[in-house]
């Protein structure tokens, strides 16, 4: 779904090249706005008393840094619209997160429990968005029937469809699978059927033309992504999509039967068990990793080496709070970096600065609360060299 207001715009997905895009820098104050929400029940009435309650915090923060109340107002008035939206406020997943500035505003609904925070600085504080992508459980499902294909986005509890307005009618209509599809007999919705059965030539290069089709469509909407992909169809097509793929994150095991038939709910069951170890022994490696080289120049906890250094790309993996800020500034050019105990003008969140570095630079980015961190340590980092 996508919605807007004046200069306002609501979205449900984030690509990489959207948080590339919130890193510029904008005239004035920047208001980064995090939240959890609900997708039904009597939480969801809490919602909207939540959201106005974190804009008035912003609106206070505003107020204390000596702007007009009129520009405040300027600011805030295309988030306060939201208020009372009612479209908007009936559909929600299980995250908000609401950048505003005198120039533009953008809110992402994302299936992302976030912690409630409102930071007020001359950037977008951007951090709480990397738990989106594949380090914590998220995912996508692509299903492929004769009569629709699908793509689904997952997460840890959930999972939800994604529209795809460019994606290829049916497979029938397009490529005339009639008599194929005879052959596999789809609507049995059972893997069995498939086995032993050999397509001729042609057949297959009329699955192997469609399928090129679909990925086109695919690879533009996942541009940036890392994230595992699950098939779920015949489990003829899984070997076929893959080959015919340039996505190069799709599991050799999908879920197996008639897409057409299953809930959500049972997309979820089917996939998650495929794809949970890959995002915990992902992490436990990285860990692993840095223990093994602890003791050796490629680690480092000191914030301002991590921060120089994610800037100009060598940081490979980085762990880091992301329920914690630390407000200072950085001279590339010097290399000096400063710290200062509440924020001041001019200043970012250091964590944030380096977490987006690295991941921009293609390097891992693993946050926790800080509670749960694995070292000893405010930040910790892997070094490419």
């Amino acid at each position: 779904m996508h919605l807007e207001y004046a200069k306002g715009v609501v979205v449900d997905h984030l690509t990489v090249e959207e948080l590339k895009q919130l890193l510029g820098r904008y005239p004035g104050w920047c208001i980064s706005l995090y939240m959890p929400t609900h997708r039904a029940g009597q939480d969801t009435e809490q919602d909207p008393i939540r959201l106005k309650n974190l804009l008035r915090e912003a609106e206070e923060r505003l107020l204390a840094k000596d702007l007009r109340k009129a520009d405040v107002d300027g600011i805030l008035e295309r988030a306060r619209a939201l208020l009372i939206d009612p479209v908007f406020r009936r559909h929600q997943s299980d995250g908000l997160a609401l950048f505003a500035s005198a120039e533009r505003m953008i809110t992402y609904r994302l299936p992302i429990r976030f912690d409630e925070l409102v930071v007020v600085s001359d950037n977008f504080h951007l951090k709480p968005l990397l738990q989106y992508f594949a380090n914590d459980g998220h995912f996508y499902i692509l299903a492929l029937s004769q009569n629709q294909v699908r793509l689904l986005e997952g997460t840890r509890h959930t999972v939800d469809e994604v529209p795809i307005e460019s994606m290829p009618d049916t497979m029938a209509d397009a490529l005339q699978f009639d008599r194929f599809e005879k052959h596999l007999n789809l609507y049995t919705g059972t893997a069995e059927v498939y086995h032993g059965f050999n397509a001729t030539d042609d057949e297959k290069n009329r699955i192997l033309r469609w399928f090129h089709k679909v990925d086109e469509e695919l690879i533009k909407y996942l541009a940036g992504e890392h994230s595992p992909l699950v098939l779920a169809g015949v489990e003829y097509y899984f070997p076929l999509y893959k080959s015919a793929s340039d996505y190069p994150h799709i599991l050799d095991d999908g879920v197996p039967g008639n897409p057409d038939l299953l809930k959500p709910e049972e997309f979820h069951a089917g996939a998650w068990p495929l794809v949970e170890p890959i995002f915990k022994q992902k992490k436990e490696d990285a860990i692993d990793r840095y223990h093994q080289l602890s003791a050796t120049e490629r680690t480092t906890t000191d914030l301002g080496q991590i921060v120089q250094s994610a800037f100009h790309g060598r940081v490979d993996t980085v762990f880091m709070p992301v329920d914690i800020q630390v407000w200072g500034q950085a001279d590339l050019g010097t290399g000096e970096v400063t710290v200062h105990p509440d924020h001041e003008s001019g200043d970012e969140d250091l964590l944030d600065l380096a977490a987006v570095q690295t991941f921009i630079n293609q390097g891992e980015v693993f946050v926790f609360q800080q509670a749960e961190m694995p070292v000893s340590a405010l930040v910790a980092a892997i070094l490419r060299y």
